[in-house]
């Protein structure tokens, strides 16, 4: 299907319809590795700035968990989907559908029929900077979705649209290719790039962490480096 659909497109499409091929170019162990890390962590090791704003989670990420996979973006003209059904028909197993809707929560952008065909395909689940519907079949958990808002308003599917091309996605650059990782703290991307680089650091952190949260438990936290944090703002101690 994904080949059909690329080979498709010619010059005579109309200006605003564009579908791109998939990009896959980080290794699937990577993304496996990535699974078990937290959002927070990653988003701690990239600066707290590559994460996105005002989404929420439909799928109880808390009981369901979340998703981690490759980037497949779609670009939608608000209220429309056209696009996002050629998204889903093109992706393969494992990837992350991730949806510029121009934050519009007016009229959903995908609902369970959709839903549906995600979860047949293996689709490892979505992050849509607009609205969906149908939440009783989003809240059983079986596909994970992130969107910032819902309705029962249905969308027209006339585009324009664009398949795997960069993208802003709730205050996120997302390129095709990229790593996409979501839990019950949100949605952070990787760029494909930085992605191998990244997993020590957030190890590292990981690692970290975990001796100041047995400090805490132990009732012997580091006051001094707190102290520390105060003295450097010039406050007398």
């Amino acid at each position: 299907m994904n080949n059909h659909l690329l080979n498709a497109q010619n010059a005579d499409w109309p200006i605003g319809f564009i579908m791109k091929p998939r990009v896959s170019v980080i290794n699937k162990e990577l993304i496996q590795q990535y699974q078990s890390i937290a959002t927070a962590l990653i988003s701690d090791c990239l600066g707290r700035h590559h994460g996105s704003i005002g989404l929420k989670d439909y799928h109880q990420a808390l009981l369901h968990g979340g998703l981690c996979g490759n980037a497949v973006t779609v670009r939608l003209r608000p209220g429309d989907n056209l696009m996002l059904h050629a998204a889903i028909l093109s992706a393969e197993e494992g990837d992350v559908i991730v949806v510029d809707g121009g934050g519009d929560v007016s009229t959903a952008v995908i609902g369970g029929l959709m839903r549906t065909t995600a979860i047949k395909k293996k689709i490892a689940g979505f992050v849509i900077d607009g609205a969906i519907r149908d939440l009783d079949e989003w809240s059983q958990g079986e596909m994970p979705v992130y969107a910032k808002g819902h309705t029962h308003r249905g969308p027209s599917k006339d585009g324009p649209g664009e398949l795997n091309t960069p993208i802003a996605c709730a205050g996120m650059n997302v390129n095709p290719g990229d790593l996409i990782v979501a839990d019950a703290d949100g949605v952070v991307c990787v760029a494909a790039e930085m992605a191998e680089a990244l997993l020590p650091r957030c190890l590292q952190k990981s690692e970290h962490e975990e001796k100041i949260r047995q400090q805490n438990q132990a009732g012997t936290p580091d006051v001094e480096r707190f102290l520390n944090l105060l003295k450097q703002k010039k406050c007398p101690l």
